[in-house]
């Protein structure tokens, strides 16, 4: 009895597992790597490049976890990051560098469709965010706050009601 147990638990079932269940996999994964530059963000304020730029690893991981989606929407997921960079340099990084990054980080991930969702999602977390703190007068309009904790929220709301 107690070998059969140790049986079902061999590496051959776990590699089965591992690739019946890739995109979870690589959806769990990158959540965590979200919550890391998460908790660096609002502590520090600032992206860790090396950690930052550690998230493009998950652009190739990405094609080959969802194989269903066409590689020209993910060239365009990607593309949405380039237009935030373009934001970031003509707003004099109003709308942060490494925020813009992760954005073509996680479009790359996740693809066109994908990306906007969470960026909706994320901006809409934002607008109530900053409407909260400012009805409580502990904000200014010209005030800033960490962008990533929301975009991880979007992602891991997004993740819960299977919208991606």
């Amino acid at each position: 009895r107690e070998r059969s147990v140790f049986k079902m638990f061999t590496l051959e079932n776990a590699a089965q597992f591992a690739a019946e269940n890739r995109w979870l996999l690589c959806r769990l994964t990158f959540g965590i790597y979200l919550i890391i530059l998460s908790v660096m963000d609002i502590k520090r304020r600032k992206l860790k490049l090396t950690v930052l730029l550690s998230g493009v690893l998950f652009i190739p991981a990405g094609v080959l976890c969802r194989t269903e989606i066409p590689a020209a929407f993910l060239l365009a997921g990607g593309a949405v990051g380039t237009v935030f960079l373009a934001v970031s340099k003509v707003t004099e990084e109003a709308f942060g560098y490494g925020d813009s990054v992760l954005i073509l980080i996680m479009g790359g991930f996740l693809g066109f469709w994908d990306i906007l969702a969470l960026l909706t999602g994320a901006f809409i977390l934002a607008a109530a965010f900053s409407l909260v703190l400012l009805i409580r007068s502990r904000f200014q309009r010209k005030d800033t706050f960490p962008f990533v904790p929301f975009l991880t929220a979007a992602y891991l709301g997004g993740m819960a009601f299977g919208i991606y």
